[in-house]
């Protein structure tokens, strides 16, 4: 009865969350209390199974993030791009996706799109162009440069946390690959819009009359936020080795910012994404319960006998199942979901170090694939309208799509050279 309820909650839970129909947070929290409300789990294990890491991590770089955002310093980066690329459109295009990939592998890769995309509609308004070629290449790049880092994505984290994965090993494993697919991501994006984006010379010229020191409001906080900003990220670097967690990093940068610039805590709280924080715990009680009542175990069992418990054939069954399902279902549930069955193929014997890294680049890369594979691309869609343009799923896949095959089918020879 128990393995039944547990099963349909959360089908039912997920469904609901693919179709968007109710916000995802409502969602994951009454599917999370239904679990504990219907005797799947109790409340005990509820709260064990909310990973307090990735949501101190999450905070943490969000409370960062946030004063930081305050001095300006990601406007004066994108207009200093756009002038370096003296206002071609093509070349603000490749040089505000490579920054959003740069960004979103040291930060986030939504908050990156929530900080690049309102310059780049300024930009393209500047020089009377359609700004989706330029968002769409921001959405992908912002995957991309997620894929490198322990912080550039929520999958990431997820992983890192479950599997005890530093900050230098996915640096190791996963920047590599993140730089190889970005050549071939570019051309693939240039392609696509070479003949879409042109503008007059003197549009051109207006770009080069922005003064990009104008929008750095506060030095003295800019020089606050860079150092705290080098300070988290050394911490990233060497948090193995002085036996911390990501998260204790994460928070003690935010508490360093907070303190250095005496900035209200309440000022800087009430902007955290808290229903972002609120559907992780959802979603963690969530597999939780099917966890509980063995489903991960029988789902496991079959990977293994479809497998035959080969090691190549499992890691690239995941690699691809990974990219295929973020497709359609958003990565962030999709490799929670995921983690605990990777775990359980660890206890059968099998070496889960490669299946980490196929889970992780599967779900990263395969969230380009469609609007819906990536909680950054929804907001970036979302941005996209309240500037008054329309970015429509089958415009967005077309490309998506076809630079998420590419990345796939060089991921698969990574991941097949390196690992197996």
């Amino acid at each position: 009865m128990q393995f039944a309820l547990a099963v349909f909650i959360f089908v039912i839970a997920y469904a609901v969350i693919v179709s968007e129909r109710i916000h995802q947070t409502t969602i994951a929290i009454a599917g999370g209390v239904l679990m504990v409300v219907l005797g799947v789990i109790n409340q005990e294990m509820a709260f064990a199974a909310i990973d307090w890491n990735t949501i101190g991590l999450l905070i943490g770089m969000m409370v960062i993030v946030l004063i930081t955002k305050k001095t300006g310093l990601f406007q004066y980066v994108a207009i200093r791009a756009a002038k370096v690329a003296k206002g071609d459109p093509i070349r603000i295009m490749i040089y505000l996706a490579l920054l959003t990939g740069f960004f979103s592998a040291l930060l986030d890769n939504v908050t990156t799109i929530l900080l690049i995309a309102p310059v780049t509609f300024v930009i393209a308004d500047n020089l009377k162009i359609n700004p989706l070629p330029i968002i769409i290449a921001e959405i992908i790049f912002s995957n991309v440069g997620g894929t490198a880092t322990l912080i550039g994505g929520p999958p990431n984290i997820l992983i890192g946390s479950a599997a005890g994965l530093t900050f230098v090993d996915f640096l190791l494993n996963l920047a590599p690959i993140a730089l190889i697919i970005s050549l071939p991501s570019l051309l693939i994006i240039w392609l696509f819009f070479r003949n879409q984006l042109k503008t007059t010379e003197e549009l051109k010229n207006s770009i080069m009359r922005f003064d990009a020191s104008t929008s750095i409001t506060d030095v003295a906080l800019l020089r606050k936020s860079l150092f705290v900003l080098a300070v988290t990220m050394i911490g990233f670097l060497v948090h193995a080795s002085l036996g911390l967690e990501p998260a204790t990093v994460a928070l003690f940068g935010a508490g360093l910012l907070l303190v250095i610039t005496n900035t209200h805590p309440e000022e800087v709280l009430k902007e955290v994404e808290w229903t972002t924080i609120i559907f992780f715990s959802g979603l963690f009680i969530l597999v939780a319960g099917i966890e509980h009542v063995g489903l991960i175990d029988m789902m496991a069992e079959k990977v293994l006998h479809f497998t035959a418990g080969s090691m190549t054939a499992t890691t690239l069954t995941i690699l691809w199942a990974s990219a295929v399902f973020s497709a359609f279902i958003d990565n962030i549930p999709f490799v929670a979901t995921m983690i605990p069955l990777v775990q359980d193929l660890g206890r059968s014997g099998l070496d889960i170090n490669p299946l980490w890294w196929a889970l992780a680049l599967g779900g990263q890369i395969g969230g380009n694939a469609t609007l819906i594979g990536s909680a950054n691309n929804l907001v970036a869609a979302g941005l996209t309208e309240k500037a008054g343009y329309k970015l429509g799923f089958k415009e967005y896949m077309i490309v998506g799509s076809s630079v998420t095959f590419v990345c796939m089918l060089i991921s698969t020879v990574y991941v097949w050279l390196r690992y197996l």
